[in-house]
């Protein structure tokens, strides 16, 4: 395989930050053990990049000082550092362009004087949030690829926990596609990736060129070693791991864990903190429960993956989840995940590794979890084989190397020196309404 020589913009990749901008870096690192990647990033995430010493060709800190002024400040004075909040997506569209042309800007004779094989932009994942460079190296010969990209997801009807977390704003989400570059931005790629089943729908006019790798990965670092033994007569561990706001729907978790609570047949730890909390804890309180549910609060990651460990289950019934990055980590652990055929979380988990439920309504939801928590309490053979299953499958499919290895495959398609590589999604849904960008 010949490296490729690739100017990757990732504006918020931060190795020692969370979520997005942990995984944009980590799939950049990984992509650098490969490639010649030059990283273009905010100068505010240089320092951290700079002291993990990664493998990077050449790290480009872009610099807005009055703009990145203005960003943080917001961000903790309006937002409230909120990074829930769907507001934030139309506020970071100016911030967003201003960076990529403050790095066509920096790169441009870099580029036109073919010092690069091909442009990649990493971040940000959401699809509303277009890109100025298709138009820009429209005169160039060098290839433009996106993504993953990964969002749109609708909110599920008849759950209480989706109506309390929509926001009106949701409902503009169809005008972002009227903004400057929304319409080039995937016209002009050369190809585009797509995180998610709902996301490849979505772009689905883009077929010939449209391919699927999923957002989230683990480090292979993270995946257990040898699987402890699940004991007959010892209780089941069940984890929520995630912020406690509505949609994340731990109090279904709850409900379809009583019954086992009760009978002290299994132990609940909530990991996590949020406005729920209060509304979670009463919760436990009226179902009889509260001796048997532990909540922990925020942990440090290192601190949440031990508890992961120690873990059976993971009951996690997001009702909208685009990733679900903590579903990965929970197979790597060796936590069985228990999901809503939803989002991110229903592309990741296969009958073989863990169990998802459709999103019917909130009783049969709590009644089909409650039925798979019965069959491990009372069956930890299966327990036993499918975390077995489960960490096999993330160290094949989901670690941050098999993840490059899969982007390389369509990089190296767009610059005509591989075949093209089939990567389908695991769902084949209907199209959505970016279908028609």
């Amino acid at each position: 395989m010949s490296r490729l020589r690739i100017l990757l913009l990732a504006p918020d990749a931060n190795p020692e930050s969370i979520s997005l901008a942990l995984e944009g870096y980590s799939h950049g690192e990984a992509l650098a053990q490969l490639h010649a990647v030059t990283l273009v990033a905010r100068s505010c995430n240089e320092e951290a990049l700079r002291r993990t010493q990664a493998p990077f060709h050449v790290i480009e800190a872009i610099g807005m000082p009055w703009l990145d002024r203005i960003y943080a400040w917001s961000l903790r004075w309006i937002f409230k550092d909120n990074y829930h909040s769907r507001a934030l997506t139309p506020f970071l569209y100016p911030f967003s362009l201003a960076f990529e042309w403050r790095a066509w800007r920096r790169m441009r004779t870099r580029i036109i004087a073919g010092e690069f094989d091909i442009v990649l932009r990493l971040l940000p994942a959401n699809p509303v949030l277009p890109s100025p460079f298709p138009f820009l190296l429209r005169n160039c010969s060098v290839p433009f690829v996106i993504g993953p990209i990964n969002g749109g997801l609708p909110w599920p009807q008849g759950f209480s926990q989706a109506d309390n977390q929509k926001s009106w704003i949701d409902n503009l989400r169809d005008l972002y596609r009227f903004l400057p570059f929304a319409r080039s931005t995937y016209r002009r790629a050369a190809a585009i990736i797509a995180g998610s089943s709902q996301t490849y729908a979505e772009f689905a006019t883009y077929r010939d060129k449209l391919f699927f790798v999923p957002e989230n990965g683990v480090s292979r670092s993270l995946c257990s070693g040898n699987v402890r033994p699940c004991e007959d007569d010892s209780k089941l561990e069940l984890i929520f791991l995630g912020a406690l706001v509505p949609y994340k729907a731990c109090d279904l978790a709850l409900r379809a864990a009583a019954p086992f609570l009760r009978s002290g047949l299994a132990h609940f730890t909530v990991v996590g903190d949020g406005p729920e909390r209060n509304r979670l804890e009463q919760l436990t309180n009226s179902l009889g429960i509260e001796e048997s549910v532990s909540f922990c609060g925020m942990l440090t990651h290192t601190e949440a993956m031990q508890r992961l460990r120690s873990a059976d289950v993971m009951v996690y019934p997001s009702v909208r989840e685009f990733g679900g990055a903590v579903v990965v980590e929970a197979l790597a652990a060796g936590a069985v995940p228990f999901v809503a055929d939803f989002g991110g979380p229903g592309d990741t988990v296969r009958p073989d590794v863990g169990f998802k439920v459709p999103l019917t309504n909130e009783s049969d939801v709590v009644s089909q979890m409650e039925g798979f928590l019965g069959e491990l309490v009372h069956n930890r053979n299966l327990l036993h084989q499918l975390r077995e299953q489960g960490i096999s499958y993330v160290r094949e499919c989901l670690t941050w190397e098999a993840k490059a290895q899969a982007v390389t495959r369509v990089l190296q398609w767009v610059v005509r020196q591989g075949p093209k590589p089939d990567l389908p999604p695991p769902k084949a849904l209907v199209a959505g309404t970016v279908a028609s960008w």
